[in-house]
């Protein structure tokens, strides 16, 4: 009973970051863009649980990470992807435009496709990321109808087609991009190694704390910046 507890946990909770993602759809279709976003948050505490399982539970297997590439593609890409279709929806309609414009919001999981088969197959990703990780593009997209919610001024800026495309294009090319980025997994306690995870988690924790969800694309900023900087000082190799 117990191994085979061990054997299907983190398959399960894969399952419920699928879920999550699904319900998140149905929200947001629904144009409850809220609820959608937390389904988000949601799916990204199982996806990081999901993961933690396997490793403690010594439970990997193939399926495991096919069904997590799977579930992925759900909550962070079809889901934000219909959270940003329904941005445009209340943006303002360009004449002859916007109809096709719209559907922009669909690259999203086309990209975050290509993202997790690349993934899948990239050795060099094994303790760290090559491109933007589908959950953080996720995540950014989640924040903004919580920014909206916030700050209902940012409106005018948000909810502009124009920049609902840039956002768009960029996080696209930043998903399958070759930017090396640092992987949040700690496999030891030097400080030293971990130098620039501490930064973002400090950095982090201090935004959210003083701009709460106006802070996650910023976050997001810093995470990248500072993945840099580590390439710099490691000799162009991102450790893991």
């Amino acid at each position: 009973m117990k191994k085979r507890v061990k054997k299907h946990l983190p398959n399960a909770i894969t399952c419920a970051n699928l879920f999550s993602g699904c319900i998140g759809i149905v929200f947001a279709f629904q144009d409850n863009l809220v609820v959608a976003a937390y389904a988000i948050f949601l799916s990204s505490i199982f996806d990081f649980f999901d993961g933690l399982a396997s490793r403690v539970l010594n439970s990997y297997s193939f399926i495991g990470k096919d069904l997590d590439s799977l579930a992925d593609m759900v909550s962070f890409g079809v889901l934000p992807s219909v959270i940003i279709y329904e941005l445009f929806l209340k943006a303002h309609q360009i004449n002859n435009v916007s109809h096709f414009l719209n559907f922009a919001a669909f690259l999203i999981p086309v990209f975050s496709a290509l993202r997790l088969a690349k993934f899948n197959n990239d050795t060099r990703q094994s303790d760290s990321f090559i491109g933007l990780p589908t959950p953080a593009n996720a995540i950014l997209i989640a924040s903004l109808p919580l920014i909206l919610q916030q700050y209902e001024v940012l409106g005018r800026y948000i909810l502009n087609p124009y920049v609902l495309t840039i956002l768009v294009l960029v996080m696209c090319a930043l998903l399958v991009s070759e930017i090396p980025l640092m992987s949040l997994k700690f496999k030891n306690r030097d400080f030293t190694k971990n130098i620039f995870r501490y930064l973002l988690l400090l950095f982090s924790a201090i935004l959210i704390l003083f701009f709460k969800f106006v802070a996650v694309p910023v976050v997001i900023i810093i995470y990248i910046t500072l993945s840099l900087i580590q390439l710099k000082f490691t000799n162009d190799k991102v450790p893991g």
